[in-house]
């Protein structure tokens, strides 16, 4: 049987409960059968960034998503060839599986930068948007020929950032607050592995 398919990658550094949500969301939005999780290896935009080793984002990630039904979560981008781009990705999707229909999907805030994304115009030639509604982003800028492929999904956004859970756990000296907006299991993970403690 053909599905639709919703993509949704990236680095996960920690995973929160905002992915989560948004996870939730866009399978709720009755517009795909099965979510692709996809952890990209190396962002080509953050190379900047201290991060989680791959093996521990992976690990987090199937344990926030364990209990959801039609999720996959896929390192099929740490096998393709490097730097990791989207467009690749999709390209290579849409020719393994030619009978499935893909969509990729973002948050608002990935929308409102979506023009500055690697060939984003060849990704809209190939797929429509999932969008889901971030806080503190307004896309009323984006221009028309983005939104021309954007679907637009009812989301209740949760307020919560990777950067900031890094942050507070370094400055912290490795505490992570029992109120951070990640899941109980991801946050024993953290606590456990002594992950973003830094130097």
């Amino acid at each position: 049987m053909d599905k639709r398919i919703g993509i949704f990658g990236g680095s996960f550094d920690p995973v929160h409960t905002g992915h989560v949500s948004l996870g939730k969301s866009f399978l709720e939005s009755g517009l795909i059968h099965h979510l692709l999780i996809l952890l990209t290896p190396d962002p080509p935009h953050k190379q900047s960034e201290i991060r989680a080793g791959y093996e521990d984002r992976l690990a987090m990630l199937k344990i926030a998503f364990r209990e959801f039904e039609n999720v996959e979560i896929s390192t099929l981008e740490q096998q393709l060839p490097t730097p990791s781009y989207t467009l690749q990705t999709i390209e290579y999707l849409q020719d393994l599986y030619p009978e499935n229909l893909f969509y990729l999907c973002i948050g608002e805030d990935s929308l409102v930068n979506f023009h500055q994304w690697h060939r984003y115009l060849e990704i809209l030639k190939r797929l429509d948007l999932i969008v889901a509604e971030r806080p503190g982003y307004d896309s009323q800028n984006v221009s028309e020929e983005i939104m021309e492929s954007v679907i637009m999904v009812d989301h209740h956004p949760v307020e919560a950032s990777s950067t900031e859970i890094r942050q507070h756990v370094k400055k912290n000296g490795g505490t992570l607050l029992d109120n951070a907006h990640i899941p109980p299991a991801v946050h024993r993970y953290i606590d456990e592995k002594g992950l973003y403690r830094g130097g």
